[in-house]
């Protein structure tokens, strides 16, 4: 059973992880002239180097906040799952951190998806924490439900 313990955790660990680097990450497309995150357009021109400031239209805003929801609802699942594990009385199921897992994921998705709908450069490519958050998604989905069939038994 601690195996399996360790092993939850571990896997939350790395949902987290990835969840904080495709937030803060600034590639969410690119092209050969720079890249665009959810935070700063940032391009290459003659003079040089340089970033702006994302846009400030509703769609990014919903993406930027939903990504921080995200990580937000992930890491109070961690705590949760911490504390219910030294707290829950035998037997007793991790509903509170499922479902803020699976809202974590839920919020993910639904960052991903505006993204994806809305991006004004449809030329660019999708860049590694694009692609990181939709491996976020199923990832702490799979690891949302793996809480809901967990039970203590200590």
């Amino acid at each position: 059973m601690l195996l399996i313990l360790l092993g939850v955790l571990v896997f939350h660990l790395v949902v987290l992880i990835l969840l904080i680097v495709s937030t803060a990450s600034s590639t969410w497309s690119v092209d050969a002239a720079g890249h665009t995150d959810l935070w700063y357009n940032c391009h290459s021109d003659p003079k040089g180097y340089k970033c702006l400031q994302a846009s400030s239209e509703d769609w990014i805003q919903a993406v930027q906040a939903l990504m921080i929801l995200s990580v937000v609802f992930c890491f109070t699942s961690l705590i949760a799952f911490l504390y219910q594990l030294f707290r829950l009385v035998k037997g007793g199921h991790f509903y509170f951190t499922s479902i803020f897992q699976i809202l974590a994921s839920v919020f993910v998705m639904c960052g991903a998806i505006i993204y994806t709908v809305m991006r004004p450069d449809s030329d660019k490519d999708y860049g590694y924490a694009y692609v990181l958050a939709w491996v976020a998604f199923p990832l702490s989905l799979i690891s949302g439900l793996s809480y809901l069939i967990l039970r203590k038994k200590d």
